[in-house]
């Protein structure tokens, strides 16, 4: 029996308040790191086509963490897990609005192997991202072994033939770190949510380890994009979108 998969085009907060309560076994997101405010302009790099440093206008609209908190815990079944993507700019606003609210609040490091390049030369390279993980007493958890299970997560960043082109996402995660966490935080069967999908990767690495996903994404270019390739890994298992 195939996976179920639900995607939407439209705001997050909208589709929550039609999702059931205690109906989601994990909540993985990389919600918009507020950051466009600070990246402008195309960075000139010798030797190679320049780097488009604009992440889009969807990234300009303030992130609240304390708009999702009370939808958050009411749609996450109590043994449940949440993975939330993040930046330095944000991961004290995710901790002082959930800490209090679970049991246990953690936070992942994603060290990337290949980052965009500094060429001025004067700071570091931005090679990491943080994953704000959360959970109460008794949450499911699949411990993978103790070298497989530190808070450190090293990969390129989404690459070709994988990285779409067009349309080309500033932020698309590769599957196998999604992968990795879904393992980890939910069983075969089990229903993922993203309220901020983009191009779907997180129900690609749903899909092909047996999960059924709910995913929303508001940007109709990004929207399409993913239902294409939803629709694309529908060679492999029978995956009816809802």
């Amino acid at each position: 029996m195939g996976v179920k998969l639900n995607i939407l085009n439209e705001d997050c907060r909208k589709t929550m308040e039609n999702i059931p309560d205690n109906s989601i076994d994990l909540i993985l997101t990389d919600p918009p790191y507020n950051i466009a405010k600070y990246s402008t302009g195309n960075i000139i790099l010798p030797g190679r086509s320049a780097l488009n440093n604009d992440l889009g206008e969807w990234d300009l609209s303030e992130i609240d963490p304390a708009e999702f908190l009370d939808d958050f815990k009411r749609i996450l079944k109590p043994n449940g897990n949440i993975f939330i993507f993040t930046s330095y700019n944000q991961i004290g606003k995710w901790h002082e609005v959930f800490d209090s609210e679970f049991d246990t609040f953690q936070f992942m490091v994603w060290h990337k192997t290949n980052p965009a390049p500094n060429i001025f030369k004067k700071g570091f390279l931005n090679s990491c991202e943080l994953i704000v993980c959360l959970w109460n007493k008794g949450h499911k958890w699949n411990f993978k072994g103790q070298k497989e299970m530190h808070n450190f997560i090293e990969s390129p960043i989404c690459m070709r033939p994988e990285r779409l082109s067009d349309p080309k996402h500033p932020s698309q995660k590769p599957v196998r770190i999604l992968k990795h966490l879904i393992e980890i935080a939910s069983n075969p069967g089990d229903l993922v949510f993203d309220p901020f999908m983009g191009v779907g990767s997180t129900g690609v690495a749903s899909a092909q380890l047996g999960r059924n996903f709910i995913g929303v994404e508001l940007e109709k270019e990004f929207f399409d994009a993913a239902y294409k390739r939803l629709k694309n890994i529908q060679t492999e298992l029978p995956l009816p979108i809802g």
